[in-house]
C-alpha cells in the first residue's frame, strides 16, 4: 500500500464518520473506498463493520440512561438480534467473492433507496408503548440478518421496524437502535475476524479517521443541510451500484 492509498483510506474514514454524525450512510463510503482500492468485496464488507462500530459504542453511551431504563426490551431485541446478526454474517461466508460481487450492485440499489427514504421511514413520536410481539420479534430478526451480511441502511431499517414492534418515543427507539447495533456488529466481527475475511491494516488506517470524522461531524451538522448531506450520499450509493453493474 502506497502512502497516497493509505491517505485516501484514512479521508475515506474521515467523511464517513462526518456522513454518519449527520445522517448516516457513511457505509457506502468505507465499503465504496476499499472495494475501488483492490479489497475483494467480502473482505471490504467484513472490514468496514470494524470501521463502523466505535460509531455506534459512543451514539449507545450517549443514550446510556434510556437503554438502562429500557433494559427489558434491550434485552430481548438484543437476544434476537444477535441470533439474526450471527446467521447473516455466516451467510457472508459462506458465499464466494464472484457471488457476492453479482450481489453487490442489488445490495447497493436496495440500500440507497432506503436511506434516501429515511425521513419517510422515521418513526412519528408516540407513547404507545408496548412489547414487542411475533411479527415484531420476525422483523427484527430479518433486519439483523441483514446488518450481519452487508448493513448500509440497517439503522434506518431498524428505527422503522422498532416504531412498529415496540412503539415509544424517537430517542427511545434511537437508545435501543444504537444498542442493537452494537450487538449486530460486534458478533459479525467475530466471525469475520474468525473467518480471516478482515484487512486489519485497512481498519487500522480508517478507524481513527472515522473517530475524527465523528467528532467533526458535530460541527458539520450545525452548519450542513441534512439534505444536503443525504442527496450526496445518495448520489455515491447510486455511482457505486451503476460502477459494479458495468463492471461485472
Amino acid at each position: 500500500m502506497t502512502i497516497m492509498q493509505a491517505l485516501l483510506l484514512f479521508v475515506s474514514g474521515f467523511l464517513s464518520g462526518v456522513v454518519n454524525a449527520i445522517a448516516g450512510g457513511g457505509t457506502f463510503l468505507t465499503f465504496g473506498a476499499m472495494t475501488l482500492g483492490g479489497l475483494p468485496p467480502i473482505v471490504a464488507n467484513a472490514t468496514s463493520s470494524i470501521i463502523q462500530l466505535p460509531g455506534y459504542i459512543t451514539s449507545a453511551l450517549a443514550y446510556a440512561k434510556e437503554i438502562r431504563a429500557d433494559r427489558r426490551n434491550a434485552i430481548v431485541l438484543g437476544l434476537i438480534s444477535a441470533v439474526g446478526g450471527l446467521a447473516g454474517a455466516l451467510l457472508l461466508l459462506s458465499l464466494s467473492n464472484p457471488s457476492f460481487r453479482a450481489m453487490v450492485p442489488w445490495l447497493l440499489v436496495a440500500a440507497t433507496a432506503i436511506f434516501a427514504a429515511g425521513p419517510l421511514l422515521k418513526p412519528k413520536a408516540r407513547s404507545d408503548e408496548h412489547r414487542i410481539g411475533p411479527l415484531g420479534v420476525a422483523s427484527q430478526m430479518a433486519t439483523s440478518v441483514y446488518g450481519g451480511f452487508f448493513g448500509a441502511g440497517m439503522g434506518i431499517m431498524m428505527l422503522a421496524v422498532l416504531g412498529l414492534a415496540t412503539g415509544g418515543g424517537y430517542h427511545r427507539l434511537n437508545a435501543l437502535k444504537n444498542f442493537i447495533s452494537i450487538v449486530i456488529a460486534t458478533i459479525a466481527i467475530f466471525v469475520f475476524a474468525a473467518g480471516g475475511v478482515v484487512s486489519w491494516l485497512h481498519a487500522a488506517i480508517m478507524v481513527p479517521g472515522a473517530a475524527l470524522g465523528g467528532y467533526a461531524g458535530v460541527w458539520a451538522a450545525r452548519r450542513v443541510s441534512q439534505t444536503v448531506i443525504r442527496a450526496l450520499v445518495v448520489a455515491v450509493g447510486l455511482l457505486l451500484a451503476a460502477y459494479y453493474f458495468f463492471t461485472g
